[in-house]
């Protein structure tokens, strides 16, 4: 079993910046693919960005690359998000995921394990 908790979020300006923190505990972190997803009232859990369990390879999807970066320290236990240049369409409860298979994967029906999520809101 793995236990996550996000933190940093917040309310910021569009344009501006925030770091999410992905803290693990339980079994061992570093063999997990983590991911963080996104999910507004109505609207499916949708895909934003992941880290290989070794943290060779990272995956953003389209709408925030460039803008996003995704990062783990196995050490702490830690995965970040960190997110600049916001925007309003950046509203969201942000949620990070762990997952133990081989295959590196962005659907989140393919995560065992979530956190409580973290809302971010971003004003206009």
């Amino acid at each position: 079993q793995v236990q996550l908790v996000e933190s940093g979020g917040g309310l910021v300006q569009s344009g501006g910046s925030l770091r999410l923190s992905c803290t693990a505990s339980g079994r061992t972190f570093s063999s997990y693919t983590v991911g963080w997803f996104r999910q507004t009232l109505g609207k499916e859990r949708e895909f934003v960005a992941l880290i290989s369990w070794r943290g060779g390879s990272t995956y953003y999807a389209d709408s925030v690359k460039g803008r996003f970066t995704i990062s783990r320290d196995n050490a702490k236990n830690t995965v970040y998000l960190e997110m600049n240049n916001l925007k309003p369409e950046d509203t969201a409860v942000y949620y990070c995921a762990a997952d133990d298979g081989i295959v590196v994967r962005s659907t989140p029906i393919a995560y065992d394990y979530w956190g409580q999520g973290t809302q971010v809101t971003v004003s206009s």
